[in-house]
């Protein structure tokens, strides 16, 4: 049964608390990286036999298999796969950033290049689990800004194949290179290039303990897009909210794996009530009651608060993955909202539909880092280069500025490299 907790009767650590799953993965993945680094493609093909239980004579997914997984998915949910496509690039186009100069001081021009990545690699989870969506989400954005290849890594089933769904996905994000790899492996794999598999700049995409271990041993080489924890749910909602839409929205989350979190923030006393009922109710009718239910008990919590503003301030310091707004007049919140990574407003908006078709990005930011963080965005495949002219003129007009600041450091070098120009003694 999920715990009901009333704001200002128990302590903060139980309010705030968020569950911290332990996993000591740091040396398996270490040893993986290394020894990817050292053997390539046979690496890959080890660690794929061993842990995905497939055998693999080549790492690369055909042109052939791609066409044979557009047959068999079902062309309704292709037409779906393609509009939620279309939501997702229209969202992120309006991301696109533009360089820029600037001239208004005499002599001196400055700038700033936007620049793609060239090369990105994605990581897309597979195997016993499929998502496609996640597929449009990381590659959508790759290619409004430019990158001029993406490559794609995710696990095989033990026939060897890719689920043809993630496949029919790739196609229609126009993903260039698809490989038959998952884990720490993959990972290592994009990171420091392989026979096969090539380096690339920046690595994007949820994975398992060991995918963000790995992720996080190999930044510095390449760049990364967030260590991913578990998926986070934080429901605002008012007395007259509906008990059984805000438990199906908890357990949508509650359904990922048994280390995510579903919480509800509400002023109403006999909503919470109604909603731990609901789901105790709608959890008995899930295939994966199991995992939903120990997300439940394990990590979820109802918390009872004064009013509403208390519940925003609440959601502020929890600064959940996604929240949903449960209110009459949602928009006369956002302001309000200070740290989450995605905001659903309204009755009618549950968080599933960010996860597939609304069009922002699902790869949000978890653990609290919505604090600091942001959704992935067309902002993640570019990089910034700023520039600078002087005149003659301009120079001698700031060489002694910038001279002085340089003495200040005791940087006699800086200091002489200006006034040089000059012609001037220091």
């Amino acid at each position: 049964m999920i715990r009901i907790l009333r704001a200002g009767e128990v302590k903060n650590e139980e309010i705030f608390a968020r569950n911290e799953p332990t996993s000591q993965v740091e040396d398996i993945v270490a040893d993986i990286i290394a020894n990817v680094r050292e053997k390539g493609d046979q690496a890959l093909k080890d660690y794929t036999l061993k842990f995905d239980k497939a055998d693999l004579k080549d790492l690369a997914v055909s042109e052939e298999e791609i066409a044979e997984a557009l047959g068999l998915v079902e062309p309704a949910f292709l037409e779906v796969v393609k509009e939620a496509a279309e939501n997702i690039r229209s969202f992120h186009e309006k991301q696109k950033r533009t360089s820029f100069i600037y001239n208004e001081r005499d002599g001196v021009v400055t700038g700033q290049k936007i620049v793609p990545l060239e090369k990105v690699g994605l990581y897309v989870p597979g195997g016993t689990a499929a998502y496609p969506s996640t597929v449009l989400m990381d590659a959508i954005p790759a290619k409004i800004a430019g990158c001029r290849e993406i490559v794609m890594v995710t696990p095989p089933g033990k026939d060897g194949k890719v689920n043809p769904a993630i496949l029919a996905a790739a196609s229609v994000a126009g993903i260039d290179k698809i490989f038959k790899v998952g884990g720490a492996q993959a990972v290592a794999a994009l990171a420091y290039g392989t026979e096969s598999v090539p380096k690339v700049d920046k690595i994007v995409g949820p994975g398992n303990a060991f995918v963000a271990e790995a992720k996080k041993q190999v930044f510095g080489k390449v760049s990364i897009d967030m260590i991913a924890g578990p998926s986070e749910i934080l429901v605002v909602a008012d007395s007259l909210s509906n008990p059984r839409f805000v438990a199906a929205d908890l357990l949508s989350q509650a359904e990922h794996d048994k280390n995510a979190s579903a919480v509800l923030v509400t002023d109403s006393q006999k909503l919470a009530e109604e909603v731990a009922k609901e789901i105790e109710k709608q959890l008995k009718e899930l295939p994966r009651e199991e995992i939903a239910r120990a997300s439940i008990e394990d990590n979820g919590k109802i918390i009872v608060a004064g009013d509403i503003k208390d519940a925003i301030a609440i959601a502020n310091e929890i600064a959940p993955e996604h929240l949903e707004l449960c209110v009459e007049q949602p928009f006369d919140l956002l302001d309000q909202v200070r740290n989450a990574g995605s905001i659903f407003l309204g009755r009618n908006c549950p968080e599933a539909l960010g996860d597939y078709f609304a069009g922002p990005n699902h790869t949000l930011p978890t653990s609290g880092t919505a604090r600091f963080s942001s959704p992935l965005s067309v902002d993640d495949f570019v990089k910034k280069m700023q520039y600078s002219y002087y005149s003659v003129d301009a120079l001698k007009r700031d060489a002694r500025k910038v001279a002085l600041f340089a003495e200040k450091e005791g940087l006699r070098a800086h200091a002489h490299s200006v006034l040089i120009r000059t012609e001037e003694k220091e």
